[in-house]
């Protein structure tokens, strides 16, 4: 397993933060606004249904996802977001969120079981 930084040396970033701030951010699955500091990377289709490909996310839109949708529900929805976009509940969090900062954060409802 590679290391993340040099044996009993001080961690280095790889990254070049020039090149990071360049390169597009891409917009949010869910609601289409741009993507703030933290970013999820999230399955359309649960792992445990067969799902690889994933998508970028903010935190706040995948736990609405996970609190409305069962991974049967998911997998049946797959890569479009359209079709979680035209659950009632979805629909009116997407109308909320689309005037927030990207990177605002709030307490999402429960799972309903």
């Amino acid at each position: 397993m590679a290391r993340k930084h040099p044996k009993g040396g001080p961690w280095v970033d790889a990254s070049d933060p020039e090149q990071e701030d360049a390169a597009p951010k891409e917009p949010c699955w869910l609601c289409g606004r741009p993507l703030g500091e933290t970013t999820v990377w999230h399955h359309p289709v649960p792992k445990s249904r067969g799902g690889r490909d994933v998508v970028p996310m903010h935190p706040i839109c995948q736990q609405t996802v996970i609190a409305n949708f069962t991974n049967s529900e998911l997998q049946r929805a797959g890569m479009d977001a359209s079709v979680l976009r035209d659950n009632p509940a979805v629909r009116k969090f997407v109308d909320w969120v689309a005037n927030k900062d990207p990177d605002f954060t709030a307490t999402i409802t429960k799972k309903k079981r």
